[in-house]
């Protein structure tokens, strides 16, 4: 058999990874699923009949995306250290990640008991108030799920239980981790930056 041969049989395409490809199909779908919510949002933007109105109760979440915008940069970290071997370093910069995500549900809690106890708006108050919790509640939901595939994989790999054959598990819940941060900058730009201002 020619070298020739070997080097093209080495090159050969090969299926892609079927976990990357689910994956992927999920973003394509939770990604349509935001859609809706954030186009009805708009759609319902300045309909309400009755106070409280956006202008009036949102301040900017800024401690809030810090600590999401912040976590995707702590994952890669986590992910080149895994890469390297340095477990340490991945153990660290994972918990930060995780750490982080978790900070981030506290302060939207911290929020919403603002929104409802101070403010007076729940999911019945107006339209502002139903598109509001539906939005930002789907968003919450998936970084919820986030935070317990984070805190999942720490688990494993303190307890010597992720091996090298599970890195690329470790790489999809990253994937997903930046789909869910991507997602909350739509959220700030349409609901905290456009519906802020109406």
């Amino acid at each position: 058999m020619s070298t020739e041969y070997l080097a093209a049989a080495e090159t050969e395409w090969k299926l892609p990874s079927p976990r990357k490809v689910a994956l992927i199909l999920v973003i394509l779908t939770e990604s349509a699923l935001f859609t809706i919510f954030v186009v009805a949002y708009l759609f319902y933007l300045g309909k309400s009949l009755n106070p409280p109105y956006p202008h009036e109760v949102l301040e900017f979440p800024w401690l809030g995306s810090f600590l999401l915008f912040g976590s995707s940069a702590t994952i890669v970290l986590a992910e080149k250290n895994l890469k390297k071997g340095a477990v340490v370093g991945f153990h660290v910069w994972w918990a930060i990640t995780a750490a982080m995500g978790f900070g981030f549900l506290i302060y939207t809690g911290f929020e919403w008991h603002k929104l409802i106890y101070e403010d007076g708006l729940t999911l019945g108050t107006n339209l502002f108030g139903s598109t509001y919790y539906s939005l930002v509640g789907l968003h919450a939901s998936h970084v919820l799920v986030g935070f317990i595939l984070l805190s999942m994989i720490l688990i494993f790999s303190l307890t010597g239980k992720l091996q090298h054959r599970h890195h690329e598990h470790v790489e999809m819940v990253s994937w997903y981790w930046h789909f869910v941060d991507g997602v909350w900058a739509v959220v700030v730009l349409v609901v905290y930056i456009i519906g802020g201002n109406s």
